[in-house]
């Protein structure tokens, strides 16, 4: 077994996700503070494991009212729910990809959800001597499922906030010696 510990790198990493706004077009924003930690086993990566932690208060959507609203209690009460939470519970071959299971909690809730994530990329050492590593994920899914359920009608009909959000993460690790 070759396993190693690898950290997210918070300054090359990013959380993003895509949702409709007045059922016309997808809004796009991120989290700007993530922090986690990969255990590789690079004989049988179905035997690694990944924990992320995001910072709900780095909301960040371009729009500082937007933002301020998406703090508060409406939607991801950062006063009282700070993190966004991912623990992985199943990592499983797709191909040349990755299916990776776990659970994920936001606002206090938890549900399983599914990455599908392209990596891990070949080792490089960047100018620094670090070594380090990337993936790419992506999933879908519903704000409703974790109580963001916080929505206004339209006066032409339909409603402010779609319910299908687009989560997806770019991360770079770097290895722990």
């Amino acid at each position: 077994m070759t396993a190693s510990k690898w950290n997210i790198d918070p300054m090359h990493s990013s959380a993003n996700f895509t949702i409709k706004h007045m059922m016309i077009a997808k809004v796009h924003g991120g989290f700007e503070k993530l922090s986690g930690s990969l255990n590789l086993d690079s004989s049988d990566i179905t035997k690694s494991s990944i924990e992320a932690v995001i910072d709900a208060a780095s909301i960040n959507t371009r729009e500082a009212q937007r933002d301020t609203h998406l703090k508060s209690a409406d939607f991801f009460d950062v006063e009282k729910y700070p993190t966004l939470n991912f623990r992985s519970t199943k990592v499983e071959k797709d191909g040349d990809d990755l299916k990776v299971t776990g659970d994920l909690t936001i606002h206090g809730i938890t549900k399983e959800v599914v990455l599908a994530v392209e990596g891990p990329t070949a080792e490089m050492k960047d100018p620094y001597g670090n070594i380090k590593i990337g993936i790419s994920a992506t999933t879908k899914i519903k704000r409703k499922d974790f109580g963001l359920s916080w929505n206004a009608a339209l006066e032409a009909g339909g409603v402010l906030v779609g319910d299908d959000v687009s989560i997806s993460l770019d991360v770079q690790f770097a290895k722990q010696v």
